[in-house]
Formats: C-alpha cells, structure tokens, sequence
C-alpha cells in the first residue's frame, strides 16, 4: 500500500504515456483512453470481439449459440491486450487504485442507462487467502467506483465465495468450470432484481456464469456482467 500511497501523493501522469495530468484525478489521458479503449462490436452475451461474418442474426457469437450463459449480457472496456493488461496487473499487484477508480467510472460510462434502474452491483469476492496477501480486492474498489459515477447500489456482502479455487489459468475449459461449481453462494434475496456483477478480466467465463447460476437462483431477474477486459480468442 505505500506504493499507492507514494502515486497518490506525486503529480499525476497518464499511465500508458506518462503525460502530465495536471490536478485532474484521472489515471489515463483522454487521447490514450481513446486510442486503447475503443467501442468494439462484440458478442452482447459474452463480449468476445468478433466481426460481422462471425455475428450471427442475433448477434450472438457461435458458442453462446451453443450453449447459453447463465448471465444475460457483458459489456467489457477491451480486450486484455498491451498496454490494457500492464494496467490490470499494476491495479492488482502494485496497488494502483487510482486505476480502479478510471476503470469503475468509464464502466459507468459504457452501461449508460441501464445502470439508472433499481440494481445490486455486486464484486466478484476474492478467496480470503488472497485479500490477505494482496491487501484489497480489486474488483471491490472498481465496483464502488461504479456505483458512485452511477448511483447504483454497492451490494458488497450479497455474494459469499465459500472456499479458495485453484487458480483458473492453467485448467482447460471442462476444468474451470467443475473447479468453480459450489464455490459461491448468495445471501439473501435477489428477488426481481437486476443485477450487475464486476470483474477485472474474463476469460471462459467460467467463474461468471457459476456467479449467475447462484444469482438467478436466489432470484436475480438480469444478470449483466460489467468487465474491465475480455481476453481475446
């Protein structure tokens, strides 16, 4: 945490191309926020990036035709490519919170109207192990900032996540989703609601749908997945 605290205590510079930023609290320049943070079109259910020949009639990609997610939509910011990755790691692993805050507001920006309804924004919790060790959990600190540009209801103690998962990157698809099935569960009713959930990156979406499956049967109406980055396929 002293990192952070030594950032927020030194003149602010944009994180991709270090140029001043003056006594705005931003972490990114809005040139670079332009060029890395793109409007892509994209799989309304999953967010994966795809182009118009792979778009089906109803704009869904081939496996969500497949098979259907539990959650109902993703938006995402970009895809986990350079530079956006270093910036999702220097949140994580070197405390950049301000980082946090630039993610959960231009979130906010992206989910538009639909945020203004009666909702739960709901952080993917982290295992205890791993607050203890990082000091924070990022999805937290990007979920409140979305809740206060938005004005929608942080919901920061509805999803329980039962037990620790073996980290997902090195499993296969099959793996990752029996690693997560069990490992969280609701508190609570979510009866008609929507609800909003915020991760940092997605990759199978593995961990999200187990987070909507147990959402949707506590009752959830809407699950709308709100993602910093969506590795690309």
């Amino acid at each position: 945490m002293l990192r952070a605290l030594a950032h927020h205590l030194l003149p602010a510079h944009c994180v991709v191309c270090q140029i001043g930023l003056g006594r705005t609290a931003a972490a990114v320049c809005a040139p670079c926020e332009a060029d890395f943070f793109p409007v892509l079109s994209r799989c309304p259910r999953c967010a994966i990036s795809i182009s118009g020949a792979a778009q089906s009639a109803v704009g869904l990609c081939g496996r969500c035709l497949a098979q259907l997610p539990h959650f109902d939509a993703t938006s995402t910011l970009a895809d986990y490519v350079s530079p956006v990755d270093g910036m999702v790691i220097a949140m994580k692993f070197t405390a950049r919170l301000d980082l946090a805050h630039f993610f959960g507001r231009l979130l906010a920006e992206r989910a538009g109207p639909e945020l203004q309804v009666p909702n739960q924004i709901i952080p993917v919790p982290l295992a205890f192990e791993r607050v203890r060790e990082r000091g924070f959990n990022q999805s937290h600190h990007i979920a409140k900032a979305l809740a206060a540009a938005s004005g929608g209801h942080l919901a920061n103690d509805r999803l329980l996540r039962l037990r620790n998962t073996t980290p997902q990157q090195s499993l296969s698809i099959d793996e990752r989703r029996r690693n997560v099935r069990g490992a969280f569960a609701v508190q609570g009713t979510l009866e008609h609601q929507s609800v909003f959930v915020v991760d940092d990156v997605m990759t199978t979406g593995s961990t999200l749908n187990e987070i909507a499956r147990v959402l949707k049967q506590a009752g959830a109406a809407r699950v709308h997945n709100l993602i910093v980055a969506r590795t690309p396929e």
